[in-house]
């Protein structure tokens, strides 16, 4: 006998070995209704993302990896000729940034931990993509001194509007070196495309400070980000236990850490003088308990409308994303968001296609697309 099976008992029968893929939940916010879409998966700890012309993305994996990710989400081999790193504690492959020209001279910036004598620092390095290698790297800068431990490297890059290379980096958990001149520890830097000093940096000629230092009295910094109308450099940075912040980084001004802080020591001890002093820098936004932020970027896009000019900010620590809406300069009110994606985020991205991406930092990492659910 002929046996026939509808439809719906074909469905009921597969039910349980065959997978149906499903849209992702809708998550509700203040301006708009999301969905979490995964781009990319199996990243070991991702850590910083550039978007080619074409539309695939660029990615660092901080253990010393750097992948391509295509449109269709899918990961090319590690590329080639990647420098070695030190792999250990906040240490390893960290961020990275398109050159301006890049869809002619195909050339990039990224910043690492270079393992050497006396332990290992923060290092910004360029080099041209060619699909399955680097080539022609070279190291543009290396944070002065190296040493020992895992800790505050920063470490973000950001080509600004001046056509200068800004980094950010961290005072090793050497707090007092923060207010040093003479180190590069706790320090923003300004450097020419090709590692040389810019003639205009405000230390420039003194014996007594580092020419490279645009700002100092920062602890670690891991968010950087241009702003799209004005073209200014803004930043954030780790507190301790509180007093995380984001300043908006002058020439030759002085941000406090370690003399003043919002936060208090990991024992609870007193760090500093208290909040304020004078000379020092008051910070545009504090998170007092901290939310370890990393990542940071001003959405430009118009796929959602009422995110349009509002900074978005990862934490590390509750694993939410944190909606900065502002008047200027001014912080109008915050807004706490994404804990439904189960996972830290280490860096957030304005696209050019429009949308905010975030990359999760796990040893299953993901490049996570936001979008409007309606």
């Amino acid at each position: 006998m002929r046996l026939v099976l509808s439809a719906s008992l074909v469905m009921t029968l597969f039910a349980g070995s065959v997978a149906v893929a499903q849209p992702a939940p809708v998550i509700r916010t203040e301006a708009a209704s999301l969905r979490v879409v995964t781009v990319a998966s199996s990243l070991e700890n991702p850590w910083g993302m550039a978007f080619m012309p074409d539309g695939r993305i660029l990615v660092t994996e901080r253990p010393g990896r750097m992948r391509v990710v295509a449109k269709d989400g899918k990961l090319s081999p590690p590329l080639g000729n990647v420098p070695k790193v030190f792999n250990s504690g906040q240490g390893g492959l960290l961020d990275v940034a398109l050159d301006p020209g890049f869809a002619t001279n195909r050339t990039f910036y990224f910043t690492y931990a270079e393992p050497g004598e006396g332990g290992a620092s923060t290092a910004l390095a360029t080099a041209v993509f060619n699909e399955t290698a680097l080539a022609d790297v070279k190291v543009l800068f290396r944070q002065q001194p190296k040493l020992s431990g895992g800790l505050h490297f920063g470490s973000r890059v950001v080509v600004g509007s001046d056509g200068k290379l800004w980094l950010g980096v961290g005072e090793r958990y050497r707090r007092d070196e923060a207010q040093n001149l003479n180190v590069h520890l706790g320090k923003l830097l300004r450097l020419n495309k090709d590692g040389s000093v810019p003639a205009d940096n405000p230390f420039v000629g003194r014996s007594d400070a580092r020419p490279e230092i645009w700002s100092y009295g920062h602890r670690n910094i891991q968010g950087m980000a241009r702003h799209p109308q004005t073209g200014i450099v803004w930043l954030h940075e780790h507190g301790a236990q509180g007093g995380d912040e984001i300043n908006i980084p002058e020439r030759a001004k002085n941000y406090g850490w370690p003399v003043i802080t919002h936060g208090i020591d990991y024992s609870g001890a007193k760090i500093g003088v208290g909040t304020a002093a004078p000379g020092m820098e008051q910070p545009l936004l504090h998170w007092t308990p901290s939310i370890a932020p990393s990542g940071m970027a001003f959405y430009s896009g118009s796929k959602i409308p009422g995110w349009t000019g509002n900074l978005f900010v990862g934490s590390l620590k509750f694993g939410t994303l944190h909606r900065v809406v502002l008047d200027g300069t001014r912080v109008v009110r915050q807004e706490q968001m994404l804990k439904e994606i189960g996972d830290n985020i280490r860096d957030v991205r304005d696209a050019p296609d429009g949308f905010l991406y975030l990359a999760t930092d796990s040893p299953r990492g993901r490049i996570l697309r936001l979008e409007p659910a309606n």
